[in-house]
């Protein structure tokens, strides 16, 4: 399906690789002009560079820390006097480490809620300005099924997930009334490096083969396969689009039908 995004500047984060690179692509692909944001400078100016140009945009790319929200947030401001008003922003960044809630520290939780969270919470007031003058504003946010069930051995990532499932909501209700949806995207297993990670330290703790481990994350899905980021992105440049316009303070879940309840 095609969705009209021209004249549209988006912002992305964690874009230089995985479900936010799969994202920037999409959305820019439908003609929204894309900022992407990540850590990696070499990263970013390659993916930047390969974004789709249908409509002639020019891309954007800022190296940002989001364990430093301050001057995350002064990067950003900086940009948009530059570039303009964003109409989109996917919230977007890489989970906290796997591992048993009784084995994470107190530092673990602060981190990963100030990755997520406050980040969220930063880039949010920085571009609903924007939107307001322009008219149009979307954010989506990539949290984790974990919002619905939380899932085994992510004891940190399932409490920090739920919080800004809570923040999503709160927020999709105070903009509802100026036309600015708020709504989560919730992918289930999806082929990339974190996936991969986790596999790996399941496989170490364990003792068995990557592939056992693998084998045995797919037959928890019904689709028997995991995602490939491009699926995930689909769903959140519906959420972008003007179609989307009546739709806010939602979980969509694109999991293949793993999530145990509706």
């Amino acid at each position: 399906m095609q969705h009209n995004l021209a004249g549209k500047r988006a912002i992305v984060g964690g874009g230089s690789q995985g479900i936010g690179r799969a994202v920037a692509e999409a959305l820019a692909a439908q003609g929204a002009e894309v900022l992407i944001l990540a850590r990696s400078r070499e990263a970013l100016a390659s993916a930047a560079a390969a974004l789709p140009t249908p409509l002639g945009q020019k891309h954007r790319w800022i190296s940002v820390d989001n364990a430093q929200p301050e001057k995350l947030s002064a990067s950003v401001a900086a940009e948009l006097h530059a570039w303009g008003d964003a109409h989109i922003l996917v919230n977007n960044t890489g989970g906290p480490k796997a591992g048993p809630l009784l084995e994470a520290s107190p530092e673990a939780f602060l981190s990963a809620f100030t990755n997520h969270l406050i980040v969220n919470q930063r880039l949010a007031q920085l571009v609903v300005p924007g939107m307001l003058r322009a008219g149009y504003g979307r954010i989506v946010n990539v949290v984790s099924t974990s919002v619905k069930a939380p899932l085994h051995g992510l004891g940190v990532s399932n409490t920090v997930r739920a919080a800004v499932g809570n923040w999503s909501k709160t927020l999709a209700t105070e903009l509802a009334p100026v036309g600015i949806t708020v709504n989560n995207v919730l992918p289930g297993a999806t082929s990339t490096e974190r996936l991969r990670a986790i596999i790996d330290g399941r496989a170490a703790h364990t003792k068995r083969s990557a592939q056992e481990i693998e084998d045995e994350m797919k037959a928890e899905v019904p689709m028997g396969r995991f995602a490939d980021p491009s699926e995930i992105a689909a769903a959140v440049v519906f959420l972008a689009s003007p179609e989307a316009s009546y739709i806010t303070g939602i979980n969509i879940p694109v999991d293949g039908g793993r999530t145990p309840n509706l």
